[in-house]
């Protein structure tokens, strides 16, 4: 088949990869100038690196140089992107610097026509192909609340932005800058300007709980939280074997847990002293995405060198006397050259027709996607990376192959009706349990490996029960996984 995939960061290159070994015509369209995704030169903010050492996160038959360091830089995970492209040959698959300006369905949804435009060309392409997967991230694009007095505070020379597009680090010498939110990338921009900056203000509407790289500066963060139990702390929508125990008989164990990590990481970070407690419990931060703590983030705002103000919002800019502020819902005025957000994404496929997207819609605005993948009844389409997991890079490998077999023929799946069914339970149950932050149905943290062994059993290729348990106490190793692209090969030629 010829396929399209939008998108050349984790997902896109290893859906290229997989598809063209699975013997399709394959063609990659990027509107970035290199590969990358999220790491790509062109969002890659101060201080930005990766959540999980290297040896969690990469693609199961390539792995991260031994001369990274255990947490790789943003530079260097778009590096390991571009020698992934190279080493597998991809480079002449991609098309660099292309937007995709639309991509319609033809009445029968067998052929795709997607028009394109390569950066600064006046006339634009166009082309047909029979499959079109989509693997343009849910971090597509940067979401930037609007304020009061914003165009007097830009017209007086002062900066608003979202965290991804504040890339020249330069540009906050000797400057007040202030960055709103308490996520891993503002608090990542917060220290990677703190030494240019004239002052640094962090603003978050709600602190939320963080997990430190090392507890007690000892024991790495992998061993409680990517690893099976760690996963199973948490209740999944469907519980089975121990997991049932874990939230029934012996939930007070599981508790226990949790209640000693949080007195660890709050004395730990002395988060009483520097009154940095976050609201509830510490089972709260797998509500959503789980967020680790920036490198000396807590010491430099304990040295004063960052001011955290807590449990507040920038209410208006202001432009008074040639310099620019801001004030803060809980009374504050504070001086402000740079505004940056670090204020998450919105999901969009805006070239996809209005009534397209209709039908990958419900009706409360989420990704109707069958195990994050499969719009049900829409043929000739598939989604990849739209499950922000702990294991995005292996996510997307097992998400490729999954496509690969859907478009042989080669999977176990309910009936169209069952697959909805399923997605809209799905979807009920991640909006009340990340209390309505789900990122549109797109995120499963911290059931990462739930969502692949779903993927996995859809392929018949289920992992061993030695495998399982060794993973039930060490964190996840991709490499484990490198066999199940052979094996579906494999079965292909027999």
């Amino acid at each position: 088949m010829r396929i399209a995939i939008i998108g050349a960061g984790f997902a896109g290159l290893t859906t290229a990869k997989h598809l063209k070994q699975f013997g399709h015509d394959v063609t990659v369209f990027e509107k970035a100038p290199d590969v990358g995704g999220v790491w790509s030169k062109t969002r890659r903010y101060p201080g930005v690196s990766t959540q999980n050492g290297k040896d969690t996160y990469h693609l199961s038959d390539f792995k991260m140089p031994k001369s990274y360091p255990e947490w790789p830089s943003g530079a260097q995970m778009q590096s390991y992107l571009a020698d992934y492209a190279r080493t597998f040959g991809l480079d002449g698959l991609i098309r660099l610097s292309t937007t995709v300006e639309s991509a319609r369905q033809d009445a029968s949804g067998k052929v795709w026509t997607l028009t394109t435009r390569r950066a600064g060309a006046d006339a634009a392409n166009t082309d047909t192909f029979d499959f079109l997967v989509i693997a343009n991230g849910i971090f597509s694009k940067p979401s930037v609340p609007s304020f009061a007095g914003e165009a007097d505070f830009r017209a007086a020379g002062g900066t608003l932005c979202h965290s991804s597009e504040f890339v020249d680090q330069a540009q906050a010498n000797g400057k007040d800058v202030v960055v709103i939110g308490y996520g891993k990338s503002s608090c990542d921009v917060a220290m990677g300007l703190v030494e240019n900056a004239k002052s640094v203000t962090v603003v978050a509407r709600h602190l939320i709980w963080k997990m430190p790289k090392k507890l007690m500066n000892v024991l790495n963060f992998k061993y409680l939280f990517l690893t099976r139990m760690g996963e199973a702390l948490f209740p999944y929508i469907h519980l089975k074997g121990f997991e049932k125990f874990m939230h029934g008989a012996g939930k007070g164990v599981r508790n226990s847990m949790l209640s000693t990590v949080q007195g660890v990481i709050t004395r730990q970070l002395k988060l009483k002293k520097l009154g940095a407690v976050p609201d509830g419990s510490f089972e709260r931060i797998a509500r959503s995405t789980v967020s680790l703590v920036t490198d000396n983030f807590f010491e430099t705002v304990a040295a004063g060198k960052i001011t955290l103000q807590r449990d507040t919002q920038i209410n208006a800019l202001h432009a008074e006397g040639g310099k620019t502020f801001a004030t803060l819902s809980n009374g504050k005025r504070i001086p402000a050259d740079i505004v940056i957000c670090g204020t998450g994404w919105q999901q969009e496929v805006p070239f996809l027709d209005p009534a397209l997207q209709a039908r990958i819609m419900d009706d409360r605005g989420n990704f109707r996607l069958y195990r994050c993948i499969l719009p049900t009844g829409v043929p000739g389409l598939a989604f990849n990376g739209y499950n922000s997991s702990f294991f995005s890079p292996l996510s997307a490998e097992m998400g490729a192959l999954w496509i690969a077999a859907l478009l042989r023929d080669d999977l176990k799946l309910p009936s169209p009706q069952d697959q909805l069914t399923a997605t809209d339970a799905r979807l009920a149950w991640m909006e009340a349990r990340t209390e309505g932050k789900h990122a549109r149905g797109t995120n499963i943290i911290p059931f990462s490996m739930h969502q692949i062994d779903e993927l996995l059993t859809d392929m018949a290729l289920p992992i061993g029960p030695l495998q399982r348990f060794m993973e039930w106490q060490m964190p996840i190793k991709p490499a484990a996984y490198a066999g199940v692209a052979a094996k579906l090969l494999a079965r292909k030629r027999a």
